[in-house]
Parts: structure tokens; C-alpha cells; sequence
């Protein structure tokens, strides 16, 4: 599976380009700012049906214009082209060989995609929600019983929240109707829980051994999940904590208060990693994604590296190298402001590979 070529309409700062890939390796390099990145994020759109960075379409769409339009072509067992038409706000259409999707969720994971950007350091460093975020981005790509129950989970989630303030700000109670929202949250919160369950048990074993040999046996690390769920069935622990939810004015117990804890050398990552220890940490996160996508769809996804050797020293940078040269790794995308950095990576690879340039939001030949 590869993305043979995309074309670009009014996505961030690209007014028009169309682009040919490698289906093995593609170097992007260009200064800060020119539209690295942002071509990366069209590759994502394309695979993931929105941005990898933007919560809403709007910061999307380049500045003064109304709409943009993502159009890629990929290879599995035959040629699929898959058309994005959006206006911020008003339509979203997602088409497969020229026929709409009836729901946006049915595309994803049908082109398996992991994204590795300079900020995501914030999975080590930030709150729980950004490493929920990593679970949900590949059980979404993996099982789409597990999206639907996410999005029924957090719309019943904003409901009950809504409820909960109206008896604060109106007075008055509603048990019945708290116990309505409890039983609505209690299926899809458990299926959730048990998806994540054995997502860490694949995810655990692959990410030590990628951070070993990215760190060189360096140091130990370890993954746990944690979930309010372990204690307790999610009724129970509504009906539990309600009075504290009253107060409040939300819901305190729940799969949405799910996260994973990071060690290093038994200490808490955040804590006492150096920064190249942090990228190494994530790169490992990252590729251990990877394969665990490559092993349950049993295809190579895409492998998206923005600014890869920000913040790694050369001998972690070497470790890298060989593990992507040397791994079983589908369509490669890496961006880099060194060109000739880039260019000697390139060469220990076998097969063909491809140099874009960027400026500007344009390719330059």
C-alpha cells in the first residue's frame, strides 16, 4: 500500500500543487515555515478524513479562501482514489473512487497512517488526554465498533455534564434521568475499557523493544495503563461519586479519565527524561503503533516523520536510521530542514527514493 499522488487545493498555504511519490521513501526538506508539515498533514487527511494538528476544518483552509480540496491516488490491491471536499462549517464530503462515504468513520483505517511531529513530546509531558488521544488514533484505525462506541460515549459524556450544570444554575434534581445517562454511558465506556486493555498488552512489549534499540539497551522503560474501570463497574462508580459530580458540575469517573504512566529507570518520565531521552521515548511510541497497525492490518501503513533528528543526538539519530532502513516499513515520508542530512540517510536505503523541496507552499524542481 502507497499514496502514488496527491494533489493540494487551498490547504493551509498550498494554493495548488500536485505531487508524485516514492512508494518507499520520500525526503521533504525546505526552511521553517515553507509547508513541510503541512503536506504532511494532507497525506493524514487524506488517510484519517481530518488534520492531524486542527481540531476544526476552518484553521484548515488557507487564509481568504472558502474551501480547499485534497485529492490522492493509492495503491493497494488496485488503484484507489479517495477525494476530500470541504467548506469549514458547512459540508465535508469524503469520496472512494468517486462515491461518498455515508459516514466519515467508515474510511478510517482503510489506509493505516502514523504521524510523528516535534510536539509530540506532550504525550510524556502534558495530561491524559493527549495520551488517550494515542490510544483512540489506533484502535480507531483498527476497529470501527470501537470509534462508534467513542463517539456515543462522549456525546451521552457532554450530555449528563450539560444536565449537571442546568441543577446547579436552575436548582432542581433528576434522578431518573442522571440514571438514563449512567446506563447509556455503561456499554460503550466498558467496550472501550476492554479495547484498551489489550491495546497496551500488543503495545507494551513492542515499544520496549523499539526504545532498546533506539537508546542501545541505554535504559529501562516501562508503559501502564490505568482506568477507573479497574476498580469498579462504571454504574457503580457514577452512582458512587455523584454527589461530588453535583458539586462540581461534571462527570469525574469515567473512561474519559483513562491514562497511561511512563518510568524511566523506574522514575516518572516527565520528571527526569533528558530531551533526547523524550524524543527516543516517543519514537518509540510511534513505531511501536506502527507495527502494531502493521501486524492487525496486516498491511504497511504510511510512516509520517516531521523534523525526525530535532532534539537526537548523532548516535540515536544512527540507531534510528538503521531501524527504519532495516525494519519492515511500508511508504516512508520524512521532513527535514538539512538537506544533505536527508540525502545521506537516503542512501542507505534500497530502492528508489524521492527529494521535494518546498518554498513557500510550493514544490521547486
Amino acid at each position: 500500500m502507497h499514496l502514488q499522488q496527491i494533489k493540494l487545493t487551498n490547504f493551509r498555504n498550498y494554493e495548488f500543487q500536485s505531487i508524485d511519490f516514492s512508494e518507499r521513501l520520500n525526503l521533504i526538506s525546505g526552511l521553517n515555515g515553507m509547508g513541510k508539515t503541512n503536506l504532511l498533514d494532507a497525506v493524514y487527511f487524506l488517510c484519517m478524513g481530518k488534520s492531524h494538528f486542527q481540531s476544526t476544518d476552518k484553521n484548515v483552509v488557507r487564509k481568504g479562501e472558502a474551501f480547499f480540496r485534497l485529492e490522492g491516488n493509492f495503491l493497494m490491491e488496485r488503484l484507489e482514489k479517495i477525494v476530500a471536499k470541504v467548506v469549514p462549517g458547512e459540508q465535508k464530503t469524503v469520496e472512494r473512487n468517486d462515491v461518498p462515504y455515508p459516514r466519515l468513520s467508515d474510511h478510517v483505517g482503510l489506509f493505516p497512517v502514523v504521524f510523528m511531529a516535534p510536539d509530540d513530546t506532550a504525550l510524556a509531558l502534558e495530561g491524559s488526554e493527549e495520551r488517550r488521544r494515542f490510544m483512540d488514533n489506533t484502535l480507531c484505525q483498527l476497529d470501527h465498533k470501537y470509534l462508534d462506541s467513542l463517539v456515543t460515549y462522549n456525546k451521552v459524556l457532554e450530555k449528563r455534564n450539560a444536565l449537571l450544570r442546568q441543577f446547579a444554575t436552575q436548582g432542581g434534581f433528576n434522578l431518573t434521568l442522571i440514571e438514563t445517562y449512567n446506563s447509556q454511558l455503561d456499554a460503550p465506556a466498558t467496550y472501550i475499557y476492554e479495547k484498551r486493555k489489550w491495546f497496551i498488552g500488543l503495545f507494551q512489549p513492542a515499544f520496549n523493544q523499539f526504545y532498546s534499540a533506539i537508546s542501545s539497551d541505554a535504559e529501562p522503560v516501562a508503559c501502564e495503563y490505568r482506568c477507573p474501570l479497574e476498580a469498579a463497574s462504571l454504574i457503580e462508580l457514577l452512582e458512587k461519586n455523584l454527589d461530588k459530580d453535583r458539586l462540581l458540575q461534571r462527570t469525574t469517573m469515567g473512561i474519559h479519565k483513562d491514562d497511561l504512566v511512563f518510568h524511566l529507570k523506574g522514575l516518572p518520565l516527565k520528571r527526569f527524561a533528558s530531551q533526547g531521552q523524550l524524543k527516543s521515548f516517543v519514537l518509540a511510541m510511534k513505531l511501536a503503533q506502527y507495527e502494531l497497525l502493521r501486524q492487525q492490518k496486516q498491511k504497511l501503513p504510511i510512516l509520517l516523520l516531521d523534523d525526525l533528528f530535532d532534539k537526537l543526538d548523532d548516535h540515536r539519530a544512527s540507531q534510528l536510521i538503521e531501524l527504519l532502513v532495516k525494519g519492515e516499513f511500508g511508504q516512508v515520508f520524512i521532513t527535514d530542514t538539512h538537506p544533505q542530512r536527508a540525502e545521506e540517510m537516503a542512501r542507505s536505503f534500497s530502492g528508489a527514493y524521492k527529494k521535494i523541496v518546498v518554498e513557500n507552499g510550493r514544490i521547486i524542481p
